[in-house]
């Protein structure tokens, strides 16, 4: 497993398979697909800045690396991907073997290049806070707070505008200081962009350009009526702390069985529209403050009346929602405007109720966008996340602008697609497989937003067909991949990384040991819980469960080692076996079983398992149980209902929800007060320890996760109880050990799970 992360260290990629299946008919037997999880910004150590433009091949348009053959003498480079022979140009006649330009140190498979070229002038970051007012006034006094504590933290030369929304949209003219002035716009219907500029005065005094798009100071829009809306946080602080401060509950009157009316698509278009008017092209992002369902206008997922209810996984399923087709289109043409744009939608989702993220999720991920989501505003989850993005220090997100991402690859692999917060540039060619998954059909991807734990699953095909020519010469058996992720820095200036990578194939019958030598079972879980998220989003009458039971089975026939027809006979080699375990925590998990979640609540949890990196994918999957107790020191346990006893202390991480579980004699020690008293200062010791070690979980993890704090037989003891093997039920045989508990479930236990995967793999 350590040459994997030294790998990820290295590149910040994990494959499925690093030894890759050499066919078409090869890799259809391998059952998990060939797939790279891979993080373009991922913090590497003494990784290089070049001061120069990359050198690339006349053909494929690859980035020199150390992976293109060089011929010294000829000064000739050619190209490992289309076998093409480039001439080096002038500033590069020095070069030999002695005398190596950093892109062809093997060490370097990674490097970065800053355009120095980039004359024009840095653009600021753009922050749009689109706030909603349709709540209780303690909810509005959260957000109040929370807001004026970001708005202190931005970067001083950050541009900002301010949009409240309710009953109407209200943008705020955060330039025109003496006193507070709005434009106030219908929530019933979407605002185009021609509207802003008309009703808004952006051409006040002067003529209107008759021809062309209106967009940006270039086209004609002057500096001093984009600096109305937009002004950088050091001329408007004041007044933005005052607008802030000074923020009401809606004033339009609520009937007490009729929802409030909240226009939130509406909002998002206006503030889509003035974007796109003002600063296209630049990094802006527009940060919604949603505190409950859009009832309103265009994206509305209810109705006003208080008697229909929300809809609900069942709803989903049965088709009976009114109102979620209709949103998701709107969301959909929203998110090609804010593509088009290079815009991003954040949305920090504070209520009890569902607000709207299923609908929005599509926006939200091909823009790249982040999203919290708590029960209120004043949440620790809420105001710990918000304040996470802005700032800076050993934990900060890094948040970057304006990517494109480009995948080159050997003539023999396909791309199906991209599983991750990126859009589709549409941009075909030879690379792109007939089969699509995700964004694909392209090689090449928008990311309006992106920051340094953004990481993306990219699906791929192998083309090659089998037959005895197919075994070939070993010299040719290496797959290349490059990957280009050009971006904004947050310096504001222009940058390239570039990630090759190669990894050998085998071909033919005999190579199921050099095959499992290469796999990686966390890169594998990782991808399989994307796939099976996006297919049951995407597929009609799709069965999660089944599709995962056949897909392991057919993976352990194939690379089991067993006797035909004896289940007692079968092993898996130490680099497959902890994947079922994996397999069965993942069909347990909140990405397959809905039940019990609203549909907002599970499109959370798969926008955030689409945009994390493996170690934490695998903490979503299969949650780490960490024991604390007086007789040894802090050490993983099984995840399994036998680990709780009464004089121990449980750590839960399962990434959304951080749990520390006291046991009940533990507990009553507690109450008692023991470890207030001097003579038991290790019983203070080991109370402190759990809750030490879950503060650094959550320092270091965002969105931030909830807190959970419980004892044995508590209420809040459902949160560890629902993640854990339930090896002893209520109606199994072996009875709990003294002090123990038992699980009321009918949910078969992993060791039953197996016996039925060794009898079926042994068929």
């Amino acid at each position: 497993m350590s040459e994997f992360l030294d790998l990820e260290v290295q590149d910040g990629v994990r494959m499925t398979w690093n030894v890759l299946p050499g066919t078409k008919q090869d890799a259809a037997a391998c059952v998990i697909p060939a797939a790279a999880i891979y993080t373009p910004l991922k913090p590497i150590p003494d990784i290089p800045l070049l001061p120069y433009t990359p050198l690339r091949c006349r053909i494929c348009r690859a980035v020199l690396s150390p992976f293109s053959v060089v011929d010294y003498t000829a000064k000739i480079w050619a190209c490992p991907f289309c076998f093409q022979r480039n001439h080096f140009p002038q500033h590069y006649f020095s070069i030999s073997e002695e005398n190596l330009p950093a892109e062809l140190f093997p060490q370097y498979s990674t490097i970065e290049y800053a355009s120095v070229a980039d004359t024009n002038p840095i653009m600021p970051p753009v922050f749009m806070f689109v706030v909603d007012t349709c709540m209780i006034e303690e909810e509005i006094g959260y957000l109040k707070s929370a807001l004026a504590q970001a708005v202190e933290l931005l970067p001083e030369k950050a541009l900002v505008g301010l949009i409240t929304f309710g009953t109407f949209v209200q943008v705020h003219e955060l330039g025109f200081g003496i006193l507070p002035k709005l434009y106030v716009f219908k929530g019933t219907k979407e605002v185009t962009k021609e509207q802003i500029l008309d009703q808004m005065g952006f051409f006040s005094g002067k003529k209107k350009p008759t021809v062309g798009v209106i967009a940006g100071s270039r086209d004609g829009l002057s500096a001093e009526s984009i600096s109305r809306f937009l002004l950088p946080v050091s001329e408007c602080e004041f007044v933005l702390n005052s607008v802030i401060e000074e923020l009401q509950k809606d004033p339009w009157p609520v009937p007490a069985d009729l929802r409030s009316s909240r226009c939130t698509g509406a909002a998002l278009s206006v503030a889509a529209a003035i974007l796109g008017v003002c600063v296209p092209g630049s990094g802006a992002r527009i940060m919604a403050f949603v505190g409950g369902p859009s009832t309103e206008g265009p994206g509305a997922i209810v109705s006003k009346t208080l008697t229909d209810p929300i809809r609900s996984h069942k709803d989903l399923d049965k088709g009976s929602v009114p109102f979620f087709d209709k949103a998701v289109k709107f969301y959909e043409g929203l998110s090609k405007q804010l593509v088009h744009q290079g815009h991003v939608l954040d949305l920090f989702a504070c209520a009890l109720d569902q607000v709207g993220v299923a609908e929005m999720k599509v926006a939200i991920e091909r823009t790249g966008g982040i999203v919290v989501l708590a029960e209120s505003f004043g949440h620790a989850v809420f105001k710990d996340s918000l304040l996470r993005i802005f700032q800076s220090g050993e934990h900060d997100l890094g948040l970057c602008f304006n990517g494109i991402f480009e995948v080159n690859c050997s003539k023999d692999l396909k791309i199906q697609g991209i599983l991750g917060p990126c859009a589709s540039l549409e941009k075909k060619g030879p690379l792109c497989s007939d089969t699509v998954v995700g964004q694909g059909s392209t090689t090449a991807w928008k990311m309006c937003g992106l920051d340094r734990k953004t990481s993306l699953c990219l699906v791929f095909d192998i083309a090659r067909q089998g037959g005895p020519e197919a075994l070939g010469p070993p010299a040719s058996n290496q797959f290349y991949f490059q990957f280009l992720t050009y971006y904004q820095h947050h310096d504001g200036r222009m940058r390239l990384r570039v990630t090759t990578l190669s990894r050998r194939w085998v071909a033919g019958p005999g190579n199921v040991e050099e095959l499992t030598a290469g796999f990686d079972q966390e890169a594998a879980a990782a991808v399989m819980a994307r796939l099976v998220s996006f297919k049951m989003e995407n597929e009609d009458d799709f069965d999660p469960i089944r599709w995962l039971d056949r897909s392991l089975i057919r993976l352990c026939s194939k690379f089991g080692d067993y006797q035909k027809e004896n289940p007692s006979s079968f092993t898996l080699s130490p680099r497959l076996s902890i994947f079922p375990q994996f397999i069965f925590n993942l069909r347990r998990s909140q990405f397959v079983q809905v039940f019990n979640n609203s549909p907002d609540e599970t499109a959370y949890f798969r926008m955030v398992l689409d945009r994390e990196n493996v170690a934490s994918a695998v903490v979503m999957i299969q949650p780490s149980l960490i024991a604390y107790s007086f007789q040894s020191a802090a050490e993983p346990v099984l995840l399994d209902v036998t680990a709780i006893a009464v004089d121990r202390i449980l750590l839960l991480d399962s990434y959304f929800t951080v749990v520390v579980f006291h046991g009940t004699s533990i507990a009553q020690w507690r109450n008692a007060g023991y470890h207030n008293q001097p003579e038991h200062a290790a019983f203070a010791q080991l109370l402190k320890a759990p809750r030490d070690d879950a503060d650094v979980i959550i320092k270091e993890r965002f969105p931030v996760p909830r807190l959970v704090i419980c004892d044995q037989y508590g209420s809040q003891a459902r949160f560890l109880l629902a993640k854990l093997n339930p090896s002893v039920t209520y109606n199994s045989s072996n009875p709990p050990t003294p002090g123990g508990d038992v699980i009321f479930t009918d949910d078969v236990s992993f060791e039953v799970f197996m016996d039925h995967l060794r009898r079926l793999a042994v068929q």
